[in-house]
């Protein structure tokens, strides 16, 4: 059965729940009532499922008792949560690599029990104390992966596949996350890794998002969809509105709604489908009301952008694609 624009399953990222609220109090050790406030608000807003993002929460941390009162917590409120998003845990960051591998074979376990269908990781790393000071921590350069360095890119092609690896014999798909200035950083390299990493369980989330918003060139929009879209299993999806002043090496980029950004989603989901892409999608927005502006954002994929019935034609996807069962959204 193919996914239609009433059954697509697309998850709240969870960017406006904070790991630690103003009283000090984390969302990790929190009584099972605080996660199904967050799970509510989600549900309010319009979706019937969540990303587990782990800036939120960590699932690869939760003791296996705490991951059944969290599957039960969210099945109680009526959301699903399949797929967990694992942010800024590079496994070939210098100082932290090795514990950042334990930590993605961890989120992977918890995975599986919570039941999810699909782990998202990246290589991007820690926000440095010069981008935290700023509104928009893109507009400040982080972590750079070395260029050119085969050692380190042998490092990551090795980590990646070991945890892909772990992922297929969990029955999980395994995303690898868009992100400036990392080896998933360009179109072209982004698809080298995954080439090279070479299991059919492990894609790309063309969080394309990622790389618009930087304020300096960037690759061509409708590049980085061809490149980038073939190689989808899953999806972060958020767009931007830019400018670019070439003439005075000035450019400007800010957080918009899908349909008003410089991104066509309309073009990447029409290049995606001739892909046979079937997997989950996220809505993100920073800045303001993220969540009802994610809200939207599924509002005009269902409306505008995915397709009405099954009868459209699907291409022959390059890797793995979802394997949820179909189920009508939440009214």
């Amino acid at each position: 059965m193919r996914y239609t624009a009433e059954t697509w399953p697309i998850t709240a990222a969870l960017l406006q729940f904070p790991g630690t609220d103003a009283q000090g109090r984390t969302a990790q050790q929190a009584d099972a009532s605080v996660w199904a406030e967050v799970f509510t608000e989600v549900k309010d807003a319009g979706f019937a499922n969540v990303d587990l993002f782990d800036s939120w929460i960590r699932p690869g941390d939760l003791s296996s008792a705490r991951l059944d009162e969290l599957k039960a917590t969210a099945s109680s409120v009526g959301v699903g949560a399949p797929s967990i998003s694992a942010i800024r845990r590079s496994v070939i960051d210098e100082a932290n690599g090795e514990d950042n591998l334990a930590y993605s074979h961890r989120t992977l376990d918890a995975a599986a029990q919570l039941g999810c269908e699909v782990v998202s990781f990246g290589l991007h790393q820690a926000l440095t104390a010069e981008q935290q000071k700023q509104l928009w921590f893109w507009t400040v350069e982080g972590h750079h992966d070395p260029v050119g360095d085969p050692a380190v890119w042998g490092k990551a092609v090795s980590r990646l596949r070991e945890l892909g690896a772990h992922a297929a014999e969990l029955g999980l798909l395994m995303s690898l996350e868009l992100y400036e200035d990392t080896y998933l950083g360009t179109g072209d390299s982004a698809v080298q890794l995954v080439q090279d990493i070479g299991l059919t369980n492990v894609g790309l989330n063309p969080d394309m998002g990622n790389l618009v918003r930087l304020h300096r060139p960037i690759e061509a929009v409708q590049e980085m969809i061809a490149k980038t879209v073939p190689y989808a299993n899953y999806w972060h999806v958020k767009n931007y509105s830019r400018d670019e002043d070439v003439a005075r090496g000035q450019f400007t980029a800010v957080p918009a709604p899908l349909e008003t950004g410089i991104i066509s989603y309309r073009e990447a989901f029409r290049t995606a489908l001739s892909f046979g892409f079937q997997g989950i999608i996220c809505t993100e927005h920073y800045g303001g009301d993220g969540l009802s502006v994610s809200a939207t954002n599924q509002a005009y994929l269902r409306e505008k952008i995915l397709p009405k019935t099954e009868n459209y034609v699907l291409g022959t996807p390059l890797v793995a694609q979802g394997r949820q069962t179909p189920t009508a959204v939440a009214a």
